[in-house]
């Protein structure tokens, strides 16, 4: 789901300009956060970050450059904590249950990025007004959960299933986990996180 603008644009800027666009997009996460979509115009963000709106414009060519931005660095934190907490695993049921409880950790210490992304993937839309992050935007997590599910059934670990479905279904409950969080923000996040791991990996065995 990252963006196609951050992939191709990020050669040749300074430190300083990689710097001021941090700092803008961790304005958008929070004034998206509080006044919605809809709201968050870039007069708004640029006001909260404490520089003018054109200085944004300098950086972003729009308000859709901008959340898409948003998109790809917040997952690009995500990607980074998870494969940190993933590194040296060994066996297919210990990187499901780590990938569960360590995206739930780390969101747990960053709920106005989900909020954000709530908003962003609701409103922003293409030019022919679909989706600009529909189901189809998260093909490389299916692929990428494919080939763990892959692992466990090549070593035994799981039965066998379709790898697609439990790969939609895997991340779909993470999705539902989040979102009941943030509308109910006294949940127990972590508890959450270890009992889906818990029925993720007994629907996996054999």
């Amino acid at each position: 789901m990252r963006s196609e603008n951050e992939a191709s644009g990020q050669k040749g800027r300074s430190f300083i300009e990689e710097a001021r666009r941090a700092q803008i997009v961790a304005s958008a996460v929070e004034v998206i956060a509080e006044v919605g979509f809809a709201h968050a115009s870039l007069a708004r963000i640029a006001k909260h970050a404490g520089i003018s709106k054109g200085v944004i414009s300098y950086h972003f060519g729009s308000k859709d450059e901008l959340m898409e931005e948003v998109v790809g660095r917040v997952y690009s934190t995500i990607g980074e904590h998870v494969a940190e907490k993933m590194a040296g695993l060994r066996t297919a049921t210990e990187m499901i249950r780590t990938h569960v409880r360590s995206v739930a950790e780390h969101m747990r210490g960053h709920r106005a990025q989900l909020i954000a992304l709530g908003e962003i993937f609701y409103n922003l839309r293409t030019a022919d007004n679909t989706p600009r992050y529909g189901i189809n935007a998260s093909e490389e997590i299916f692929r990428a959960m494919e080939e763990v599910y892959r692992l466990g059934q090549e070593s035994g670990e799981f039965r066998e299933f379709d790898r697609r479905v439990m790969a939609i279904t895997h991340s779909s409950a993470i999705d539902a986990m989040f979102a009941y969080w943030v509308a109910n923000p006294e949940h127990d996040l972590d508890a959450h996180a270890s009992e889906l791991a818990d029925l993720i990996e007994r629907a996996c065995r054999q």
